[in-house]
């Protein structure tokens, strides 16, 4: 049995490249072209945004690994019809260039920030999914006036918020195992420097092996309305995450007393990385929350 168990730990990276290029494959949706697109000097660095659309904005933020399209391809048709959509590539990702410069939540936060102020937008709706989701929670805190409403897919401002098995996932990650994959053709095709991509897994790896907890005092204190969707088995702890709902005024009965102004979503049967997947069920949750 022991010698199984080890088997299966090894497999553990190569399993979750595997779903991670399921995702890549899959998430191909509809595309339109951005109304403008170009990079905003933001906090030293350059970073890669496209606008699609007209109307109330909403800004995008993106998971690790991913670009605008991997992450975000199949809603940004549908959202733009209606909406201003500004979505980002942070920091090394997609069209963004590499930089030595440390990856912290917190600077990654104010990069989006950053990007507002150079598109002159006062305030947006702001969803961000995984680590998207994780900066987004920072740039609520930090900055609640920005920020109109807030969605949060598959993601938490802690790293206890994550299952253990998914905080020690990355652990047995090396550059490597992305290697001759859809993740590495993606960021060959767009990349401003692709010589620098082991650089930037090396980066990514460490950024996702660092703890945070942003605090559970300043999640009850965002005065924005939050909208928290998560799969039944994303990789979410659930009970910390109904603590994190509590902390913002949900969990109650609503028949004794007003509905809450955030609201939490489960959808049944689904992991983190097929969530972002299931477009008509995520849009139909956002066109509810987002009036």
């Amino acid at each position: 049995m022991e010698n199984v168990l080890k088997g299966t730990n090894a497999l553990k990276p190569v399993l979750i490249i595997a779903v991670l290029l399921f995702t890549v494959v899959q998430s191909k949706g509809q595309q339109v072209k951005p109304v403008a697109s170009g990079y905003a000097p933001v906090n030293g660095i350059k970073v890669y945004y496209e606008v699609y659309g007209e109307g109330r904005p909403i800004v995008l933020i993106h998971g690790a690994f991913y670009t605008i399209q991997m992450n975000w391809g199949q809603l940004i048709p549908e959202l733009s019809k209606t909406r201003k959509v500004i979505a980002i590539e942070m920091q090394g990702h997609g069209h963004s260039p590499y930089s030595d410069r440390k990856l912290d939540i917190a600077t990654l936060a104010s990069d989006v920030v950053g990007v507002m102020d150079y598109l002159k937008i006062d305030s947006a709706d702001v969803a961000g999914y995984s680590m998207g989701g994780s900066i987004a929670y920072q740039l609520a805190i930090k900055s609640p006036k920005r920020v109109r409403k807030l969605v949060i897919i598959s993601s938490t401002y802690k790293s206890t918020g994550w299952r253990p098995e998914v905080n020690n996932a990355f652990k047995g990650f090396k550059p490597e195992f992305f290697d001759n994959t859809p993740l590495k053709a993606a960021y060959d095709a767009v990349a401003p420097d692709k010589t620098k991509w082991i650089k930037f897994v090396e980066q990514m790896i460490a950024f996702a092996g660092t703890p945070f907890d942003m605090g559970d005092s300043n999640i009850a204190k965002l005065p924005m309305p939050v909208l928290i969707i998560s799969g039944d088995n994303d990789g979410l702890d659930k009970v910390e995450l109904m603590k994190t709902y509590q902390l913002l005024g949900g969990g109650l009965s609503a028949d004794l007393g007003p509905m809450p102004k955030s609201h939490i979503a489960i959808v049944p049967a689904e992991s983190h990385v097929n969530l972002m997947m299931q477009t008509n069920i995520i849009l139909g949750y956002l066109d509810g929350f987002l009036k």
